[in-house]
């Protein structure tokens, strides 16, 4: 769901699989490889779901960081 009431984005779990494979393949030819680390800033929305999939299915370690945080703060849980 989207902040705004009546708002939202149905995905089937065929598009989400598809979306997942393709941000993996993404990550990869970015350099992204198992054991890597990749912090993943987004609102909450299907993409951040994929996001988080891909990560694990191509076995690199991620973060997820949603909005609100300071500079400060955010450089921080990165480097956490």
């Amino acid at each position: 769901e989207k902040d705004e009431p009546g708002k939202e984005v149905r995905v089937t779990y065929r598009e989400l699989l598809e979306l997942t494979c393709r941000l993996g393949n993404t990550l990869k030819r970015q350099g992204v490889k198992q054991g890597d680390r990749v912090t993943i800033y987004m609102p909450p929305c299907p993409l951040a779901v994929a996001s988080m999939l891909a990560c694990a299915r191509i076995g690199a370690v991620h973060a997820v960081v949603f909005a609100g945080f300071s500079a400060e703060s955010l450089a921080d849980r990165i480097q956490d």
